[in-house]
Order: C-alpha cells, then sequence, then structure tokens
C-alpha cells in the first residue's frame, strides 16, 4: 500500500443545496457557495483525482431540489474535469433523490456504492435513518462493507460517510454521532482501511478510531461553532478538506474558504429539550 506520487482528492460536505426560488436559508444561495469552492478547487496546484461529497446534499430533499442538483453537479463536473461522487445525509430523502439525481425509477432503497481510483477505494456508506436526524449503520450494509473489504485494494480504502464517529469538543455534539460505531470497528479490523471522511457537524473535527484517522469536515452551506456548549450557534463559515493518500496512509488538510464568519442564528438546544 505505497505510492511513490501523492494522490490528492477534495471531501466536501453538507451542501444544503435548495432549488431556484425557494427561501434561500440563512439568507444564503447554497449553490453560489458550491460554485465557490469548486472555482478555488481550480486553483488548486494539484489538481485532484475526484470530488466526494459527505452527505446533505440538499436541505428540503424534495424532488425539484434533486433536479437542480444533478444540473449543478453536472456543471462543476464539467469545470472540474473529474467526477463528484456523492452520499446521503439526513436531510436527504431516498425516493425523490433517486428519481431526479440518479435518474432512475424512485424507490426507498439505501443509496451506497463503492469505486476504485487508481488504486484507491472509496466506500460510501449510507449512515441515514429515515424519518430521524440520527445516523446508524443497518446491519445488510455492514454485511456488504465486509464482503468489500474482503480483497485489499492496492492503496488501500478510505470510507466515506455521514455522521462522524470521533467525539467532538462539546457533549451536545456527541448526540450527533453514528450510533453504532463498534459495529462499524469490528467490520473494519484488520481490513485495508486507512481513513474515515464524515461530516454532519458543520465543523472540521479529527481523531483517531481504533487507530484509523477519522475526520469531519466543515460544512460548505455553513459552519458550526464548536465551543458552544449549550447554544448551536451558526456561522457564515464555508469550508472542505483537501485529502491526500501517500505512502498508505491519509492526511487530511481543512481549507477555509474566504468570507465574513459572521454569526447567522443562535439556537438554545438546553431550552429545546427542556421543552420536549
Amino acid at each position: 500500500m505505497t505510492t511513490k506520487e501523492p494522490m490528492f482528492f477534495i471531501q466536501l460536505t453538507d451542501i444544503h443545496i435548495s432549488a431556484p426560488g425557494k427561501k434561500p436559508l440563512f439568507g444564503l444561495e447554497m449553490s453560489d457557495k458550491l460554485r465557490a469552492a469548486c472555482a478555488e478547487i481550480r486553483t488548486l496546484e494539484a489538481k485532484p483525482s475526484f470530488v466526494v461529497i459527505s452527505g446533505d446534499l440538499t436541505h428540503d430533499g424534495n424532488l425539484e431540489d434533486y433536479r437542480f442538483l444533478k444540473k449543478l453537479i453536472d456543471e462543476q463536473v464539467e469545470l472540474l474535469g473529474i467526477p463528484i461522487h456523492v452520499a446521503l445525509g439526513n436531510h436527504d430523502f431516498r425516493e425523490p433523490f433517486r428519481e431526479g439525481y440518479l435518474e432512475e425509477e424512485p424507490s426507498n432503497e439505501s443509496y451506497y456504492y463503492s469505486f476504485m481510483a487508481d488504486r484507491l477505494r472509496i466506500v460510501m456508506l449510507n449512515t441515514q435513518v429515515p424519518g430521524t436526524h440520527g445516523g446508524r449503520l443497518d446491519d445488510v450494509q455492514l454485511a456488504w462493507l465486509k464482503q468489500v473489504l474482503a480483497e485489499p485494494a492496492p492503496l488501500g480504502t478510505i470510507i466515506v460517510h455521514h455522521h462522524p464517529v470521533v467525539k467532538t469538543p462539546t457533549v451536545m455534539m456527541d448526540d450527533h454521532l453514528l450510533e453504532n460505531p463498534q459495529d462499524l470497528a469490528s467490520v473494519i479490523e484488520g481490513t485495508d482501511v486507512i481513513g474515515l471522511l464524515s461530516g454532519h457537524i458543520h465543523y472540521h473535527n479529527v481523531g483517531m478510531f481504533n487507530g484509523i484517522l477519522c475526520a469531519a469536515a466543515d460544512g460548505l452551506a455553513f459552519g458550526l461553532d464548536p465551543s458552544a456548549s449549550t447554544n448551536m450557534r451558526f456561522i457564515d463559515r464555508s469550508g472542505y478538506n483537501l485529502i491526500t493518500v501517500k505512502d498508505g496512509r491519509m492526511i487530511v488538510q481543512p481549507m477555509t474558504l474566504s468570507g465574513e464568519q459572521r454569526l447567522l442564528y443562535e439556537l438554545n438546544v438546553s431550552k429545546i429539550h427542556a421543552e420536549v
């Protein structure tokens, strides 16, 4: 699992796209943020091999959103000259996604897959629990993953999923982690997995999971304040991860786009929990 030349790719997450004509979330046009990120990616000296988006592709998850997203992604693929691969998040809905984005018959079937890129294997998982914001890997998907990992890839495997497995700076955000990380740990133990990439929490968060490097990327649509312990503080901030694979290791460089980084909204989570 070694290579003389490093391999680069980009991780975006939580893009929260809405179709034109809808009231913009926080007054921000998220499609413009995606275009700005892709424009910056085109300026990088090392051209990435591909882009992955680790969930929350849309905000409302309806058919018109996914049809617009399809056009937007196709537009950026043409400009970048590299493929963009997507995974689903808790804001996504499978039936309109399959019809509007994949352009196939609508279905509630879970969406996960793997692909090879220059001898590196990428596995795109689906941690959705339909009807909730929680994240879990079901037994069928775990069995599929075990089968995929049974044969090592030349440069190893990186797994992309929406809900993180690594503890965050605050207990408040730890409620947003994958519900069954031990099941994932059992499947990937002793395999060629060199890294896990996630989103959902809307800030950069890096740690180790059973000796494997894990990184959650900043949200592209907006960021959250990682130091806030009782209030969710929504920030006009956009970021992504530049991923390097070199000598059998995954290396993560968090990137932040230029901008005001102003406070957009503050939500008292403790008060909401008390009212439930």
